[in-house]
């Protein structure tokens, strides 16, 4: 079995195993994808591969309740924060100077399986929003386009706003879609988004949509809080790796 083809059966478990994660506890597939993609992809490409299945999955969930007009009204300026962070960092997941984009996605990773693991909850008044919005847009752009994870700070900023359940779903949909949309106009701009690795990309949306439906499936037999532990436990693990790969 030649490298190309091990490089796709491996992009394929990599989506099965990261859409499981998202049937199970609602998100996921892009971290998990990112970072693992990461191990034997440029960063770059991986952040390519994951634009497929990423957008797919996550405008699916966006669409899949009433709120998403009202949400998407609430949240604009954040929208726009994270599409003009995402262009503005892209240069530094594209280019990858002396490692720079591996060992920034390896942090980031380190820190969101902290803040997961340490089961810390924020809160945020509604008056802040209007101010604190723009700005966690704005960094969570440029942590996606230095990174291609797009969970920082974004995820803890909207568990902290007073969102009943399904529309922090929705809400979550909202900016990973966002996010998404921005890291492939990034990649694009900045030449790393070739037919070859759009291919791919689109090859790995059957099995990530294959791992969300055995995910939903898996929650109904299993805690989600117990899930979320090892799920953040794993990123720590593989943010460790990553870190200390590129330092050693």
């Amino acid at each position: 079995m030649d490298g190309a083809t091990l490089s796709w059966l491996f992009a394929g478990l990599v989506f099965l195993l990261a859409g499981l994660v998202k049937g199970v506890i609602g998100m996921g597939l892009p971290t998990i994808a990112m970072g693992l993609l990461s191990l034997i992809f440029a960063p770059a490409e991986a952040a390519a591969l994951l634009v497929v299945p990423s957008l797919v999955t996550n405008v699916w969930q966006l669409f899949a309740g009433p709120n998403w007009i009202a949400l998407a009204r609430r949240l604009w300026s954040m929208m726009a924060g994270v599409v003009a962070g995402t262009l503005l960092a892209s240069g530094v997941l594209a280019s990858d100077i002396d490692g720079v984009a591996r060992l920034t996605l390896g942090v980031a990773l380190l820190v969101y399986a902290v803040v997961g693991l340490s089961g810390a909850r924020f809160a945020l008044a509604a008056r802040h929003e209007a101010w604190a919005a723009p700005l966690i847009g704005a960094t969570t752009g440029l942590v996606t386009g230095a990174t291609g994870v797009f969970v920082l700070p974004a995820v803890p900023y909207l568990q902290a706003i007073s969102l009943d359940r399904d529309e922090l779903v929705q809400a979550l949909g909202l900016s990973f879609t966002v996010s998404t949309l921005a890291l492939a106009g990034g990649l694009l701009q900045g030449g790393g988004f070739s037919g070859a690795s759009a291919a791919m990309s689109l090859a790995g949306l059957a099995p990530a949509l294959v791992g969300m439906a055995i995910g939903q499936v898996v929650r109904r037999h299993i805690a989600a809080a117990t899930f979320r532990r090892v799920f953040f436990a794993g990123l720590f693990l593989l943010g460790t790796y990553l870190v200390v790969r590129q330092i050693a």
